[in-house]
C-alpha cells in the first residue's frame, strides 16, 4: 500500500463523515434515518476500486466505533452497532468493495448507463440485502414489514446512485485512479 492509497482511503472515509451534515429524517417504522452517508460506499467503490473503496468505509466505522460523531446526527460509539442502523452500517465495506470490483472489471466499458447500475446493484442491492434483515431482526418485525418500509428509501438511494455515477465517471475522464482488472 502506497501513501497515495492511504490519503485517499482517509480523504473517502473523510467524505462519508462529511455526508453526515446532511440532516437526516428519521422514518417512524423502523427508526432508520434518510440519510446522505449511503453515498458514501458508492462514491469510495466506483472512484477508488474494491479494496481501497472498502477500506476507507472500514476505516469510517473503526472512527465511528472510537466514539467519534460522524454518523448523521452526531452519533457514534460502539451503541450505534447494535441498533437498527447496524445492518446498513455493517453493509458499507461490502457495498463499496461490490461497486469498486464492478468498476474495475468493466473498467474500459463503464460510462453513465453501467455505472448507474453497478451503484444500484452494490449501492443499493447489497446494502438493503445486509441492512434490511438486521432491521427487521433488531426491531423485532417481520421481514416482510422491513421490505415494504424501506420502499420509502428506494427513491432517494436512485438518486445518490446517480450522482455517485455522475461524480465517478468525471473523474474516470479527468483523473482515473481505478486500474483495469487484467
Amino acid at each position: 500500500m502506497t501513501t497515495r492509497d492511504i490519503v485517499l482511503i482517509a480523504l473517502f472515509a473523510a467524505i462519508t463523515a462529511a455526508l453526515a451534515l446532511f440532516p437526516p429524517i428519521t422514518m417512524p417504522l423502523a427508526g432508520v434515518p434518510i440519510t446522505a452517508q449511503s453515498l458514501g460506499p458508492m462514491l469510495a467503490g466506483s472512484i477508488l476500486g474494491a479494496r481501497r473503496g472498502c477500506l476507507a468505509l472500514v476505516l469510517f466505522l473503526l472512527l465511528v466505533a472510537a466514539g467519534l460523531p460522524l454518523l448523521a446526527g452526531g452519533n457514534g460509539g460502539l451503541a450505534v452497532f447494535f441498533g437498527p442502523t447496524a445492518g446498513f452500517l455493517f453493509s458499507w465495506p461490502v457495498a463499496a468493495f461490490v461497486v469498486g470490483a464492478l468498476f474495475e472489471t468493466f473498467w474500459r466499458q463503464v460510462g453513465a448507463l453501467l455505472g448507474f447500475v453497478f451503484n444500484v446493484v452494490g449501492g443499493i442491492g447489497v446494502v438493503y440485502l445486509i441492512g434490511v434483515p438486521w432491521v427487521a431482526l433488531s426491531a423485532k418485525i417481520p421481514l416482510w414489514t422491513a421490505i415494504a418500509g424501506s420502499a420509502v428509501f428506494v427513491p432517494g438511494d436512485i438518486v445518490k446512485a446517480v450522482v455517485a455515477t455522475a461524480v465517478a465517471v468525471t473523474v474516470k475522464r479527468a483523473y482515473p485512479m481505478i486500474r483495469a482488472r487484467a
